[in-house]
């Protein structure tokens, strides 16, 4: 078994003038054991870069990144407590000890006792409410659909601009405030030291710079299992945590049949032996099963291009971020209910510093116009009106559509609990309740006798 830690050493810098620290200044090690053990520490010994953001027009002020650390420690045993600290103690510059538990081995009767899943987190006030409540509920894995820290929403000058195009509909390039990133991690270090954390890129992760570089900063300061999934991209990679095998993709990277996403997605599927890994689930940040007026059907041409990939192979739950709220849907494909299709769940609804999604689709007077649904980042329009079912020959339900079982706009997080290879329990909590309490809870059944590979 194998871990990724990540860190950061050293100051940022931003303004018009700054000098990138060198990332070989400092070792990155990491000392660490099994807790209670009275053998020698173990010694691991990673790599360590710098990344920049930089702006080619003049009043913005650039940033430089502290150094990052990452190290990659092989050979642990599975589901143990280990301590470990970091840094480089040839110059007496090593962290505090904090401890973490590998993931059970892959089998069908092993599994992590609490997944957490929240997504469009960024660093506000709700969002602290989430972290408490995702705290309190103990997780031993952490799943992060997309939209970290909201450093986009910010001018290079630390001042919030919360409808960047409407106030700068000109800007010949978006600013970031890459700061904030710094604040989200210090934010999160109490949780993230102890708790293991998978990411996937949103749209607020594309802060573009010179020379159109993109998503540098989420590229740079997490950890992807590239080599040990075969991807050649930090936008999509996959894991196994127990008897589940997770496919992080890319909603931000061409997903056609053509590209190299699809494909490594063909060779993916295809090596999994659900006797081992039983549970598979997905997860990517625009939703393609969402009835809100929000990003509604955004993502249409993915779920074309990537959906009958997915069915075929079974996968039994997808969770989403994007819109700014909560919703589960029933087993479906192809918009239809289908006992053999995936449950999806938004949980964009974990912080964000936009607005809530409240109005729905199928609201009166809410359906949005077909041409204003396209997604801005990759373009292309899929989304036409419905040839069959309750809504033939419209954009939009008039009513809850079937596939849509439970949705609020509110708060939260969820935590899935898998409980053998048939049977999970998922809840979902809001920021407003108490701990011990849920909003949304269903156990999720597997039928693979019904629903064969």
């Amino acid at each position: 078994m194998l871990i990724k830690q990540s860190g950061v050493a050293g100051e940022y810098q931003i303004g018009e003038k700054i000098k990138p620290l060198d990332p070989k200044s400092v070792a990155s090690i990491v000392m660490y054991g099994i807790f209670g053990s009275l053998k020698k520490p173990c010694k691991a010994t990673g790599y360590s870069l710098v990344y920049n953001q930089l702006y080619p027009f003049q009043g913005l002020q650039n940033y430089t990144s502290g150094i990052i650390h990452h190290v990659r420690i092989t050979g642990l045993r599975a589901n143990t407590l280990y301590y470990y600290k970091c840094g480089d103690p040839s110059i007496q510059a090593m962290s505090n000890v904090h401890y973490f538990r590998t993931m059970p081995v892959s089998g069908p009767k092993s599994y992590p006792s609490r997944i957490g899943v929240v997504g469009d987190l960024g660093l506000t006030y709700n969002t602290t409410s989430t972290i408490s409540h995702l705290t309190a509920n103990n997780p031993n894995l952490i799943l992060l659909v997309g939209d970290v820290s909201y450093a986009n929403m910010y001018l290079t000058n630390g001042t919030g601009a919360d409808c960047y195009s409407c106030s700068f509909f000109d800007t010949p390039i978006h600013e970031t405030y890459q700061p904030r990133w710094d604040y989200w991690g210090r934010f999160m270090q109490p949780l993230l030291s102890s708790v293991p954390i998978m990411v996937i890129e949103g749209n607020h992760e594309l802060e573009q710079q010179a020379e159109n570089h993109t998503f540098v900063a989420y590229s740079s300061r997490f950890a992807f299992p590239l080599k040990e999934s075969g991807s050649l991209s930090t936008f999509y990679y996959s894991f196994n945590a127990g008897g589940i095998h997770f496919l992080m993709l890319g909603a931000y990277i061409s997903y056609n049949k053509s590209g190299d996403q699809y494909r490594w997605l063909e060779r993916d599927l295809a090596k999994i032996d659900r006797k081992v890994t039983p549970w598979l689930v997905a997860a990517w940040h625009s939703p393609w099963y969402s009835t809100y007026k929000a990003h509604y059907r955004e993502a249409e041409c993915m779920r074309v291009a990537m959906e009958d990939l997915l069915y075929k192979n079974r996968v039994d739950i997808v969770f989403n971020g994007h819109v700014h709220a909560y919703e589960r849907s029933n087993r479906v494909y192809n918009y239809n209910l289908d006992p053999c299709g995936p449950v999806y769940i938004t949980v964009g609804d974990g912080g964000n510093r936009e607005k809530m999604a409240i109005d729905h689709a199928d609201d009166p007077g809410k359906c949005p116009e077909p041409s204003t649904t396209p997604d801005k980042i990759m373009g292309g329009s899929c989304a036409f009106n419905f040839t069959s079912g309750p809504s033939k020959g419209q954009f939009c339900w008039n009513r809850q559509p079937d596939y849509s079982a439970y949705r609020e706009s509110s708060f939260g997080h969820g935590i899935l609990e898998v409980k053998n290879e048939t049977h999970a329990l998922w809840s979902w909590h809001r920021n407003q309740d108490s701990y011990n309490s849920t909003g949304d809870t269903i156990y999720i059944v597997r039928d693979p006798v019904r629903c064969p590979v």
